[in-house]
Parts: C-alpha cells; sequence; structure tokens
C-alpha cells in the first residue's frame, strides 16, 4: 500500500525530449528586497511609499558552474521500431521467417547525462534512453561517443551508459542527506546539443512522492520516488542532467518538473545522488539492481490515520500490513505499528522510508526504531531480503544465465504451454532498456526460437543472445497470443 501523493492543480512530467531552441541565463545572486507601506486613503496626506534595498547574498557560483559543466553531456537517441511481414507461401517451402520483409520506423529523442567515471561511465534517466536502438553522447566540447547501456532501473527512472575512452571528466559526488532546505542549487543540463547551461535555485522541499514512476510505467515495478523539489529551471532535454551544490557536488539527477503546458513552471524534482549510486553501482557490478526489501505495506500518518488508530503523534510511518515471511516479519514488527527510524535517520513519510530501505541491498541488516501499539518504543533489528525472500545477492553467473539484452527470462510452466499449444519456449518476465524492449518485445512475450533453432531452457536462449555478433531472428508469441517473427543485428 504505497501512499499516493498527488499534485492538484500543476500536471507532473519528465522533462526528456527534442525542444526548441530557449536560452537560459544565470543571475548573479542579487535580489531586492521590496517593503511596501500605504497609508489610509482617508489622510488628507495619502500617500504610496515603496523602499527597495538591495542585498548581496555573497554567493558565487561560477566556480561550482566550471566544475560542472564538462561532465554533462548531450545524450541523443534514434528509435527503431521493427515490424516484420511474414510470406506464407516461402515459409511453406522453406521453414519459418523464409521470404518476410522488415519494415522500419524511425523516430528520435534527447536528454542530458552526467559523467560520474574517468573510464566513461554516465549516468542518466531511463525514460531517456529506455526505447533507444542507438545512442549518440556528445560533450560539452562537441565531442561525439557511442554509448551502449550498461543496465537500466525503472523504479527509480535511473540508467547507466558508458562511452569509450579515458580521462573524462567526471562529476564530483556530494551527500544529498545533508542538503538542506532553502540552500541555494544549480540546475546543469545538455539540452540543445550545444553547450552545458546553468540555471539557480534553491530546494524546496526534500523527499516528494509525485506518483510519477508508478503511472507512467507498464511495469509491475515498485517505485521508489523520494524526489529534492527545486525551483531551479529545468525544461524539457535536461532530463538526466546535474543537480549540484554550490560546490560543485552533484547532489541529484534532475528527472520531471510539474507543468500545464510541459515547460517549466516553478517547480522541478531530481533523484537524490546517494540513491543514484547505491543503483549506479549495482547498475555497473550486476547489470540489474539488487533491492532489499522490508515485507511491509505502509502509508504516511495522516491526521484521519491518526484519530482512527489513537496514535500518539502525526510522526513516523504506519505499518498496514506485514509481509507473511519478510524482513519485517521475521524480526516481530507488527500490523498498526509505527516505524519511527530507519537506522539513526528519522522517517517521517513513506517517500522517506522508500529512500532509505532503497540504498540497502539484500543481506543489509539495519536497526529499526519502532512505536508498538502500546506506546513502546523498541528497536528492532533485521536482514533485508529480495522480492524472492533471499537475503543473499544474486551472483554475476546467475545474472547472465536469466538475462539478455536488457530482458530477464523465465520458463513456462506446463499450464502455459498448454495454453498457447507449444511445446518448449521460454518468457519474459522483466525488461528494461536494451536491444528487445527497442524492438517493442515487452514482459509477457513468449521466445519460441531462435535462427529456427527450437528454445527449450532460459540458459540456451540467453548463452545465445550474449555470446552472438550476428545477425538474430527470434519467432515469438506477443502477449495476444499471436506469433510473429522479429529480426535484428547484434
Amino acid at each position: 500500500m504505497n501512499y499516493v501523493g498527488y499534485l492538484k492543480i500543476l500536471g507532473v512530467s519528465l522533462v526528456g525530449g527534442s525542444i526548441p531552441y530557449v536560452t537560459n541565463e544565470i543571475v548573479r545572486e542579487v535580489h531586492t528586497e521590496t517593503k511596501v507601506e500605504r497609508i489610509t486613503e482617508k489622510s488628507p496626506e495619502t500617500k504610496f511609499v515603496s523602499e527597495t534595498k538591495i542585498v548581496n547574498t555573497g554567493i558565487d557560483f561560477t566556480d561550482a558552474s566550471a566544475q560542472t559543466i564538462n561532465s554533462v553531456v548531450h545524450v541523443n537517441t534514434k528509435v527503431v521500431q521493427t515490424t516484420f511481414q511474414r510470406d506464407i507461401f516461402q515459409e511453406f517451402f522453406y521453414g519459418p521467417g523464409a521470404g518476410g520483409r522488415e519494415f522500419k520506423q524511425f523516430g528520435s529523442g534527447s536528454g542530458s547525462g552526467v559523467i560520474v567515471s574517468a573510464d566513461g561511465y554516465i549516468v542518466t534517466n531511463n525514460h531517456v534512453i529506455e526505447s533507444a536502438s542507438e545512442i549518440e553522447v556528445v560533450l560539452n566540447d562537441n565531442s561525439k561517443y557511442v554509448a551502449k547501456v550498461v543496465g537500466a532501473d525503472p523504479s527509480t527512472d535511473i540508467a547507466v551508459l558508458k562511452i569509450e575512452g579515458k580521462n573524462f571528466q567526471a562529476v564530483n559526488f556530494g551527500n544529498s542527506d545533508d542538503l538542506k532546505i532553502g540552500e541555494w542549487v544549480l540546475a546543469v543540463g545538455n539540452p540543445f546539443n550545444l553547450t552545458s547551461t546553468v540555471t539557480a535555485g534553491i530546494v524546496s522541499a526534500k523527499a516528494r512522492n509525485i506518483n510519477l514512476l508508478s503511472e507512467r510505467s507498464g511495469q509491475d515495478i515498485v517505485p521508489i520516488e523520494s524526489f529534492i523539489q527545486t525551483d531551479a529551471a529545468v525544461n524539457p532535454g535536461n532530463s538526466g542532467g546535474a543537480l549540484v551544490n554550490t560546490k560543485g557536488e552533484l547532489i541529484g539527477i534532475n528527472t520531471a518538473i510539474a507543468s500545464q503546458t510541459g515547460s517549466y513552471a516553478g517547480y522541478s524534482f531530481a533523484v537524490p545522488v546517494n540513491l543514484v549510486k547505491k543503483v549506479m553501482n549495482d547498475l555497473i557490478e550486476f547489470g540489474i539492481v539488487q533491492r532489499g526489501y522490508l515485507g511491509v505495506k505502509i502509508s504516511d500518518v495522516s491526521q484521519e490515520l491518526k484519530e482512527k488508530n489513537k496514535l500518539r503523534d502525526l510522526k513516523g510511518v504506519y505499518v498496514a500490513e506485514v509481509v507473511d515471511g519478510g524482513s519485517a516479519d521475521k524480526a516481530g514488527i507488527k500490523n498498526g505499528d509505527v516505524i519511527l527510524k530507519i537506522g539513526t535517520k528519522e522517517v517521517n513519510s513513506v517517500a522517506n522510508l522508500q529512500e532509505e530501505i532503497g540504498k540497502k541491498r539484500p543481506g543489509d541488516k539495519i536497526e529499526v526504531l519502532v512505536r508498538q501499539k502500546d506506546g513502546d518504543e523498541v528497536i528492532k533489528e533485521l536482514v533485508l531480503r529480495n522480492k524472492e525472500g533471499e537475503t543473499s545477492l544474486i551472483s554475476k553467473e546467475e545474472i547472465k544465465r536469466n538475462v539478455a539484452l536488457g530482458a530477464t527470462f523465465i520458463e513456462l510452466t506446463e499450464k502455459e504451454k498448454k495454453e498457447l499449444n507449444i511445446s518448449s519456449g521460454v518468457k519474459i518476465s522483466a525488461i528494461t532498456a536494451g536491444k528487445l524492449k527497442s524492438l517493442g518485445l515487452g514482459v509477457g512475450t513468449v521466445i519460441t526460437k531462435i535462427n529456427n533453432e527450437t528454445i527449450e531452457t532460459v540458459d540456451q536462449l540467453t548463452s545465445k543472445l550474449n555470446g552472438n555478433s550476428r545477425g538474430v531472428l527470434l519467432e515469438i508469441i506477443n502477449t495476444s497470443g499471436r506469433k510473429d517473427y522479429v529480426g535484428f543485428g547484434l
């Protein structure tokens, strides 16, 4: 039961995509304070007095900008949707796939990214590259590189790319936990394929849940939304760009804006860098995110919830349900408990709690401060588990056996085979940015043959996809139950 937050007036949108040229400019941080006094109109000496006072904040953004602009890149994507028209006559004589014709539809998109290592790893948003067939990265000096997808995580809208080379200027990492409301920040993006642009603002709020990722994803994901909200101007094409502090340290990845028009209207949102680092490290090391779960259904403590359940105050996160056999259950957390802290960090919203747990892996031991129904506060020690209830990490070897080209595969059950009237095949159980997603394959697609060879096991398919450098023809059964063919090069 994830708490759902709504923006009642402003629409929420991601900020990737091609856009017309707009000029952003930095304003030296000198602001005016206007004091207005009005004397009653009944007085014969009625007059209007306006006093303007100039205050220099003493903040200089030039160093932070100089440290960051060469670490922010422009990301161009090409999208190619391929359909395959079968030739039944040729197939009758020469076998499945013979004589068929491919039809291609082309599209493009763009966004920003941030260089996070000298050897060419780049962090951007998943929505910037999720359907891309080809990705090109343009640096601030206009040099161009072909990028490959290392991995992507729809739950946080974070993806990692890799370009080949050395001595790239990587951004310095900050600590988003130390970020304070009202603190100055810079949004750095490269939306126009020209050079990086910089805008300034303040942190308006932290741990914002705007119900964006669950709405836009067609997958069965558990969204982790704990955005940093700022009023730094962010427009389409800035998705995946850097949010940095006045030291030039990365403290977030710009992801979304709240707007009725699709253009900046005063609200922008960024994924906190401490969460980004965890996702990034997992994707680089494993190709997938190793995510730990508490095993609870939770909600914010509202006034109504407090009164209904006779809670002491509005602090913490309410445990509506404990999942049997999960981490919380094994630690003795009960329905109706209130979680007050994860480790030493107070959590007063679902977004807060999701962010803290989102930084952890299965097997991590944590302490949870809980207020029980009787009012006693106790510390529960627990070990986080993954979706399958395991405390150990999935090995690289196991991932390689089950994952290829951004898709995770599972064996078909005998019931599924019978329903589809087939004797073999494997199914896509999850899919992120990669070749198969760019071809239009999705969760539930069944693959029965590769290059006319019958697929009996997941390992058989993934070994051929991961070890192939030539053309591939897949026989598939799509989610509507229709047999089709998909051809592509590797």
